[in-house]
Formats: structure tokens, C-alpha cells, sequence
């Protein structure tokens, strides 16, 4: 793999160039994104050059997909005219069932594979990717294709191979669950707790500070498996509210110190 072409020179986008540099890459990485994102790019040594889509596309050997789901689609209508076949095409948005959908419909010439970085932060821009933004974190892909599983070992993320509608249910519950409990939380508190918050209301209304824009296309593609995830952590709330003087909640706090150690394992 010689030429890679970042279409979305963001934070996921940047800090995949960057993680690929810091890897050992030393191929060619074009940037298609806005004005700004470029020069700031440049001037950072995260990409070699900015070019419209179709001509950073017609030399590429991969191209990743990082902008917002709906635009990852309107990308991907317009996509397939410009590759050279056998082009390696992966994305990094947040729901997978939709835009792995599309792709079939729109990739022809060249191997679409789904993907998905669990990395982040609330802050968006080519000025906040850092090369190690993947590093310990998972990163799913939606079938086994050898290229993208050498990447994801290469800078060091956690590879998961699961289908987009697993995906997509599970992430429903470990991301977009907890997006929604930080915005509603943040809401709750009254205004006059800002005098006594401690690093609990902070840590856990941090997601809060995240952009709408990002988040609507995530709702609007994944809406079923967030409404079931919603519904069970509102019958869950319910049977704590209930057990607020009740014995048994030394249980629940035991099942959930529990779980909560089987996430950061």
C-alpha cells in the first residue's frame, strides 16, 4: 500500500494519518476535506497534499471514510466513478448497517469493508488528532479483510470483527446510551449544583459537551437499538428507585462493581 487518501482531514481522519506515520508508514496520504482542515493539515505534517475527491481517489490504494454518517453516504454515490479497481474503501462512522447497506449498492470497482474506531473526544478538528487517539481502544470491523487488520494491529487499536447489525446494537448501549444519560444528567442538575459539583457530576456530564451535528445522523441511522437501550436502562433506574431503602441494593451495587470491572479489563 503506497497512497492513502483521507476523505474528512478531522480528528478521526488526522489522527489516522498520524497513527500511520507513527506506524511506519511512509506511503503518500492525500486529505479531501474543507479549506481550513487542509492548510491546518499541512502545516502539521498530517497530510502531503489536498485534492478534490475524485483525483485524490483515482491514485489511492485505500480511502477513509471519516466524515459524518450522511456524508459518508452522499461519498459513497459519487465514489465508485473515481476508483481504480480493487480499491480498498473503509469508513470510520459511528452506525454501520446503513452505510455498509449503501456500499454495496455504490461499490463495484473497488472492496468496501465497514469500520469503527471507539475513540474519541469531545472536541472536533484537525487540531486536536493525535497519533495515538486508537491506541487500547477497540476498533471494528465489519468482516475479516486482511490490509485493514494489519493497519489496526499496525497502530495498535484493538481489533473486533463483528456484522453491522451486532455492531450496531451493541454500540446502541455502550455509546450512544451513555451520550444521551450525560446530556439528560447535565440538564437535571439544577443550575445552583455548579457550587458543589465535585469530579463525579463532571466526569459523567462530560459527553455532554459533544456537538449535536455529530450525533443526529447517529440517532437518525441506529434508532431502533437506541430506544431498546433506553428502555431498558429506564426499567433498570425504575428498580433502583424502588429499592432506594431496600437491602437488596447491596446486590445491585455488588452485580454492578461487577460489570463495571469486565468493561475496563
Amino acid at each position: 500500500m503506497n497512497s492513502v487518501c483521507i476523505v474528512g482531514v478531522g480528528l478521526i481522519g488526522g489522527s489516522f494519518a498520524l497513527a500511520l506515520r507513527a506506524s511506519g508508514f511512509k506511503g503518500r496520504i492525500t486529505g479531501v476535506s474543507s479549506s481550513g482542515a487542509i492548510r491546518e493539515a499541512l502545516a502539521r505534517g498530517i497530510i502531503d497534499e489536498g485534492l478534490p475527491l475524485a483525483d485524490a481517489a483515482a491514485q489511492a490504494d485505500l480511502i477513509y471514510l471519516a466524515r459524518p454518517i450522511d456524508a459518508i453516504l452522499s461519498t459513497l454515490d459519487e465514489l465508485d466513478a473515481c476508483l481504480r479497481p480493487g480499491t480498498l474503501v473503509t469508513d470510520a462512522g459511528s452506525t454501520k448497517s446503513v452505510i455498509c447497506s449503501r456500499a454495496a449498492k455504490s461499490i463495484h470497482r473497488g472492496k468496501f469493508v465497514g469500520g469503527h474506531p471507539m475513540a474519541g473526544k469531545e472536541s472536533r478538528g484537525v487540531a486536536e488528532a493525535e497519533a495515538s487517539l486508537f491506541q487500547g481502544r477497540p476498533y471494528i470491523l465489519t468482516e475479516a479483510c486482511p490490509e485493514l487488520e494489519a493497519i489496526v494491529t499496525q497502530i495498535r487499536a484493538k481489533l473486533v470483527i463483528m456484522p453491522p447489525e451486532e455492531h450496531d446494537r451493541l454500540v446502541a448501549f455502550t455509546s450512544h446510551l451513555p451520550q444521551l444519560l450525560s446530556t439528560a444528567l447535565a440538564t437535571t442538575i439544577p443550575a445552583e449544583g455548579a457550587r458543589v459539583a465535585g469530579p463525579a457530576s463532571q466526569d459523567m456530564t462530560r459527553l455532554a459537551l459533544s456537538s449535536y451535528e455529530i450525533w443526529r445522523d447517529i440517532f437518525s441511522t441506529n434508532a431502533a437499538n437506541i430506544d431498546a437501550a433506553l428502555a431498558g436502562f429506564i426499567a433498570r433506574l425504575e428498580s433502583l428507585r424502588a429499592r432506594l431503602n431496600d437491602p437488596a441494593m447491596a446486590a445491585e451495587f455488588d452485580r454492578a462493581a461487577a460489570a463495571a470491572q469486565v468493561l475496563r479489563k
